[in-house]
């Protein structure tokens, strides 16, 4: 009977531990500029960093959307990050010589992505 009290202890106790940490893990979206599929790959990989579970940049609507856990990583350096691979967001402009080093048609400043 101890036993089976120990087992029943130490699994309520895990599920506790989970449901905590599903509390700490946020999804937030953000506007980042880009044009094209290579553009989406080098924003998705720029935002991931320590800390973030799974990013997302869409192409139609330029909307990254960030799932992370902020006792991890903040949202500034997550999008400084963004920022130095040279795509600008809402909060955080790439510098231009971040932006100068991107491929010509993912320049989307200039809007002569063809693909």
């Amino acid at each position: 009977m101890k036993q089976i009290i120990i087992i029943l202890s130490i699994i309520f106790s895990a599920f506790g531990v989970m449901a905590q940490d599903a509390k700490d893990i946020v999804t937030k979206t953000y506007k980042v500029d880009g044009n094209c599929g290579m553009c989406k790959k080098r924003i998705e990989e720029a935002a991931f960093v320590k800390g973030v579970k799974k990013t997302d940049w869409n192409k139609e609507t330029h909307i990254l959307t960030v799932v992370y856990k902020p006792s991890k990583v903040n949202v500034e350096t997550i999008l400084k990050s963004v920022a130095k691979a040279g795509h600008s967001s809402e909060l955080v402009k790439a510098e231009d010589a971040d932006y100068s080093k991107l491929p010509e048609c993912c320049q989307y400043k200039t809007n002569t992505c063809e693909h």
